[in-house]
């Protein structure tokens, strides 16, 4: 299980968790994901999903990931399906703090060959990349909290 923190300065717990509510955004900051097909209503209420597309042809893959508990603003479990290779488990975790706020994420392999693989080798390509999904989402949650009303 991959672990990353990141401490994001002058934003709330709330800043954070409205660019986590807004489903379009998550092609802008999950890296992978190239483009958001559809977002299920209600998003991230557990049982709804994002539908996206990673990948270009001809490795193009359209999958989603479903929302499977949502406490806001603290925390957020997904699970993201890599099918046929099985799913991972996510789980976002917005802690505030005097001076903004702390955002962690775990992931790791859920279930299918993915959990049957795992090993400290995916658990650092999973950190690595993380490392730069936490930089996107600080970014696209600052670009929120710029934006006038």
């Amino acid at each position: 299980m991959a672990l990353n923190s990141r401490h994001f300065d002058g934003v709330t717990a709330e800043d954070v968790f409205a660019v986590l509510s807004d489903g379009e955004t998550y092609a802008y900051w999950v890296v992978g994901t190239r483009k958001i097909r559809e977002v299920t209503p209600g998003w991230p209420a557990p049982g709804s999903a994002i539908h996206y597309t990673v990948g270009h042809l001809p490795l193009r893959k359209d999958d989603r990931t479903m929302s499977v508990e949502c406490e806001r603003p603290r925390r957020l479990k997904l699970e993201a399906h890599a099918w046929p290779i099985g799913s991972l488990h996510i789980e976002l975790r917005v802690a505030p703090s005097p001076s903004g706020c702390t955002v962690t994420i775990k992931e790791g392999p859920k279930k299918g060959l993915l959990k049957t693989i795992d090993n400290p080798l995916i658990d650092l390509a999973i950190k690595a990349r993380n490392v730069e999904t936490l930089r996107r989402l600080e970014k696209k949650t600052r670009e929120r909290v710029a934006q006038p009303s």
